[in-house]
């Protein structure tokens, strides 16, 4: 009863802090980039994707930016505008559109709660024909350079890491802290997964070795990366006012990891 309870409490905590984001808000409204909202259709379905794009002279490669289990927070869209800020065209689709009342999305859900429920109910399938047409959307953008990179945290993370096995056009997949998809489906993927995690994160560091294997054993690049002392979400983490250093420091490593590969691609 007692670990149950301590179990809920860190739960409550996190999503508190997750959604305690007025600082991320306050950066978007600082920064000098162009974002937009745009609405992404496939078959019945439209899904409301935030864009951000870079101030560079020539056309730009493209990262599809998937959020975590709370949705598409101001902190999720604010990780799209440092994409933006470092040369990238950035588009992070909200994958909660039309699962609120009145048909709305993350905005219109509720407390975080609700969201995480939402998000964990969402069906692989439904979620993989957003990432579809979101990624179709993009790489057909004038100011594109036609090359697509897809990035996750959390929940997001998993997901990348399994839209990696359906997305064959897919020049590189960024695994922040989620867990991987196994077996042979792992064969499907064409392109290098690079993963990020935090080493007090036992609940995904765990599924490391497997991983390792079984992405070598299918001939494919796997190379993760654990960060010591960060806890799970240090990118997010990392960055509030409060961070704890270990946060901290992992999400300033991490950013530099991560943008020397999106330079080689």
């Amino acid at each position: 009863m007692k670990n149950s309870l301590t179990f809920i409490i860190i739960t409550l905590a996190i999503a508190i802090v997750a959604h305690a984001q007025d600082w991320a808000k306050a950066r978007l409204e600082k920064s000098p980039r162009h974002m937009e909202w745009v609405k992404v259709k496939h078959g019945n379905r439209e899904v409301n994707c935030f864009v951000v794009y870079p101030e560079v002279k020539n056309k730009a490669t493209t990262v599809l930016v998937i959020h975590e289990i709370f949705g598409l927070t101001d902190w999720a869209r604010e990780a799209a505008d440092e994409l933006a800020a470092a040369g990238y065209i950035a588009i992070a689709p909200d994958l909660l559109s039309g699962g609120a009342p009145g048909g709305g999305g993350t905005a219109e859900i509720g407390d975080s709660d609700a969201a995480i429920k939402a998000v964990s109910a969402l069906p692989p399938a439904q979620v993989t024909a957003d990432l579809d047409a979101a990624a179709q959307y993009v790489t057909g953008l004038p100011a594109c350079n036609g090359k697509l990179a897809v990035a996750g945290f959390c929940w997001g993370g998993g997901q990348s890491f399994r839209y990696a096995t359906v997305n064959k056009d897919l020049q590189a997949a960024f695994v922040f802290y989620g867990p991987p998809p196994t077996g042979d489906v792992l064969r499907q993927i064409h392109c290098p997964v690079y993963g990020f995690y935090g080493g007090n994160d036992n609940r995904i560091t765990s599924t490391i070795p497997k991983a390792s294997d079984e992405m070598k054993q299918a001939g494919k690049t796997y190379l993760p990366m654990t960060y010591d002392g960060a806890g799970h979400g240090f990118m997010r983490g990392g960055e509030a006012p409060d961070a704890r250093p270990a946060d901290r420091t992992a999400r300033e490593e991490a950013w530099e990891r991560w943008k020397k590969l999106l330079g080689k691609l």
